[in-house]
């Protein structure tokens, strides 16, 4: 089930492998997610000493969270792979010049994971191609339906 999607990763970047991520939590921020308080449009994803980090994820902290605990909206949280797949991302990005993006957050047998995709960037003219296509592929069901309805 999914809670949030990044659907301007799809816009700016091709999408070229997934990888599913579990995400070190605090209870607060465990709390604020299932309540649907977060935002990953401005999140991206970074290597650092061998481990994999999510940086500019928003949560917003429940009204109700603990008194004696003081929030961090926007901290950098760990995300939780396999050696082989952190190994695997690190030569990809590091030789390739792809990009670690965060495309979504869903529940999987009630925990909570990040789903994390390799990409390389789009130019503008990519962007202008894919708005094109997609246009036309909305007109072409557009006139089969009513190209079925008259029949």
């Amino acid at each position: 089930m999914s809670i949030i999607q990044n659907k301007k990763a799809y816009h700016d970047y091709f999408v070229e492998d997934k990888y599913e991520a579990g995400i070190v939590l605090e209870g607060w921020e465990v709390k604020a997610i299932r309540d649907n308080r977060v935002n990953i449009k401005e999140a991206y994803v970074i290597i650092q000493k061998g481990e994999i980090y999510l940086l500019g994820c928003h949560i917003t902290p429940l009204g109700s969270a603990s008194t004696h605990i003081n929030p961090d909206n926007i901290r950098t949280r760990k995300l939780l792979l396999n050696h082989d797949e952190i190994a695997k991302l690190i030569g990809k990005v590091e030789r390739s010049g792809f990009t670690l993006v965060p495309l979504d957050m869903h529940f999987s047998k009630g925990k909570i994971k990040c789903e994390i995709g390799l990409a390389k960037g789009k130019k503008q003219y990519d962007k202008r191609q894919a708005e094109k296509e997609k246009d036309w592929n909305r007109e072409k069901k557009q006139i089969l339906s009513a190209t079925n309805k008259g029949k």
